[in-house]
């Protein structure tokens, strides 16, 4: 029997990405009625492993409404329900399906980062129980009218790309993710004893330290489509300047020709050929938000342009992201923020990186 393409999709997210048992609890939240079928094949997959699917679906536009309308108290409340289900949910399936990618590009900047702080903790406790093993998560996305047009292109070009980012144009994708896998960690494993990683290219001069770091090879467990290596530097331990050329997106808002100085692992200016305001806005959403919480290397060479969806745009294969925020505790990270930004870096233009001195990444690949 030939499977569809929700059907592959969906034993990726289940069976691979968050491995379901026998007695899992498994929240599904669809962002919108367009994720309808992933979301019915991944409720049923998840009744096959003998799991115990909860269904969480979004009706488009609700988060625009609250910002709006919203009082102090109110963004700073989070109800005992979903903060309870984070405290106990074994599996967390995420499903993507935007209506409008520009609904919150009008909202209240201030409100924005309110509501942020107040749902950090939640972040912070997925991240922390994933961290211990104690719970799974994957992030994925359908495609809909709204991301293809965000990505200059039609449906059916749109479904194309997401599913061959995806491997799931293949016969088995879970095979080309643990391929993907053991090239990574042979790099990961090679970048874990590394102290200093220094970082060249346009407008670009900057150090990371990375001593006593875990880097982490990202092959569809956390995201899908995935392709990455990264870590958490060390919080005091940035410095120097780094250009983003590539538009960068951000909760419907987007910031050109982004451009950061860092001192001792703070941003302390930033700069912004389009979108300053809202740049410095999520910079000063809390203590920590600018801070640095992540470097990594794009590797999924399916994906080589921006679609104004970050879930795709920061594996890139031949582009670094860097993320301000919050930080990865897996990693041995330790900022925390409600804000995590990737801010992402075209590297195939003559762009290098340096681990202790030598050259291990030239225009785009990684040479060792």
């Amino acid at each position: 029997m030939i499977k569809s393409v929700w059907d592959k999709y969906a034993e990726v997210l289940v069976d691979y990405s968050t491995d379901v048992q026998k007695g899992d609890l498994v929240i599904i939240r669809a962002e919108s009625i367009h994720a309808k079928e992933l979301v019915k094949s991944v409720y049923k997959r998840v009744i096959q492993k003998g799991g115990h699917p909860l269904i969480r679906t979004a009706i488009g536009d609700m988060a625009e409404l609250f910002i709006k309308h919203a009082s102090d108290e109110q963004l700073d409340y989070v109800d005992p329900v979903t903060k309870l289900e984070y405290e106990i949910v074994d599996k967390y399936i995420s499903i993507g399906g935007p209506l409008n990618t520009k609904n919150m590009a009008r909202a209240d900047l201030g409100k924005l980062a309110r509501r942020g702080k107040a749902t950090k903790p939640l972040s912070e406790l997925l991240l922390s129980r994933s961290a211990k093993g104690e719970a799974k998560w994957v992030i994925a996305d359908v495609p809909t009218h709204a991301l293809a047009q965000e990505a200059r292109m039609s449906l059916d070009e749109y479904s194309e790309f997401l599913f061959k980012s995806c491997y799931l144009d293949m016969d088995d994708p879970v095979a080309m993710l643990k391929e993907l896998d053991e090239k990574q960690t042979k790099w990961a494993e090679y970048l874990d004893g590394v102290k200093k990683l220094h970082i060249v290219g346009d407008k670009t001069d900057i150090t990371f330290g990375v001593e006593g770091r875990k880097w982490i090879s990202c092959s569809g467990l956390n995201n899908y489509p995935d392709g990455e290596v990264f870590t958490s530097p060390v919080e005091e331990d940035v410095n120097g300047e780094i250009y983003f050329d590539y538009p960068q997106n951000y909760r419907g808002n987007e910031a050109h020709g982004v451009h950061l100085w860092i001192e001792n692992g703070k941003v302390v200016k930033a700069t912004a050929e389009k979108g300053e305001d809202f740049l410095n806005a999520m910079l000063d959403m809390d203590e920590g938000a600018r801070g640095i919480g992540e470097i990594a290397v794009g590797t999924n060479d399916m994906i080589q342009e921006i679609t104004g969806n970050i879930l795709f745009d920061e594996k890139i294969g031949g582009a670094i992201h860097m993320a301000v925020g919050a930080s990865y505790p897996e990693t041995g990270g330790k900022n925390v923020s409600g804000l995590h930004w990737d801010l992402i870096k075209n590297m195939k233009n003559g762009g290098k990186i340096y681990a202790d001195d030598v050259l291990i990444y030239e225009n785009g690949k990684f040479v060792i």
